[in-house]
């Protein structure tokens, strides 16, 4: 069986002040610009923490929305939306300038994140947003969503994103935070969830249902409260398996 390489990210920069325990351990990372959490002096923090752990530089844009934390869809104007993806992403850029950083992927978060999965308006007027980019940055979104699809359609480089930490549903969309069973926080599940989609292209969902998918970056949330347990486990546990961490 032949070594299998995989990225592993996490959602960093959000106020939890954990990630110089969680970098060691993941390959890049989606810092925070200021749409749901994040400062020039909390962006320009975390930059410094992935520059030291070699760990690949992410923006993780949102909907304009801090007293919600991004996790709620806002009815909000197509341009006042790509005028604020533009801004936190200009932000963020002039901190990695500033440091000498480079930009490697763009991810949304939270109900953005969700949203461009089925909104092909949203997902367009997000391209555009991001259109600048489109030549030297990675978007990492989920396989078979609406965002993936216009995404390659318009010839932006795609990496597909799995959750290591998240329950599905049957079509493929997360089960919603507000179950009981939307998270795995068991170390021991959350690396039979990742051995099962990239072994065999497939997701075991809230049903017991394997449903196809494919993916080459798994997520790991830093506000989990075991996100550090949970990392450190598949570190130690992903090379029995052949599979390694990308760097």
């Amino acid at each position: 069986m032949n070594v299998k390489y995989i990225d592993v990210n996490c959602d960093v920069g959000e106020g939890i002040a954990n990630e110089s325990d969680l970098f060691p351990f993941i390959s890049s990372c989606n810092i925070a610009c200021g749409g749901h959490y994040g400062t020039k002096e909390t962006m320009k923090a975390t930059v410094d923490l992935a520059i030291t752990y070699g760990v690949k530089i992410g923006v993780h844009p949102s909907y304009p929305d801090k007293e919600n934390f991004g996790r709620v869809s806002i009815d909000i104007s197509k341009n006042a939306f790509v005028n604020s993806i533009k801004k936190q992403i200009r932000d963020f850029v002039d901190v990695l300038n500033e440091k000498k950083a480079v930009l490697h992927h763009i991810k949304p978060h939270g109900a953005l994140y969700n949203d461009l999965v089925k909104d092909k308006g949203l997902a367009i007027a997000f391209l555009e947003s991001i259109l600048a980019y489109k030549e030297k940055v990675v978007l990492y979104s989920p396989y078979k969503s609406i965002i993936a699809k216009e995404a390659n359609k318009q010839g932006f480089m795609v990496k597909y994103e799995a959750f290591a930490d998240r329950n599905y549903n049957s079509d493929l969309s997360l089960v919603s935070r507000k179950s009981k069973q939307a998270l795995i926080e068991s170390p021991q599940e959350v690396l039979e969830h990742i051995k099962v989609m990239v072994e065999q292209e497939k997701v075991k969902n809230v049903l017991g249902v394997l449903e196809p998918i494919k993916a080459s970056t798994f997520c790991v949330h830093g506000d989990c409260a075991n996100a550090l347990d949970i990392l450190t486990y598949l570190s130690k546990e992903l090379p029995k398996l052949k599979i390694k961490k990308s760097v």
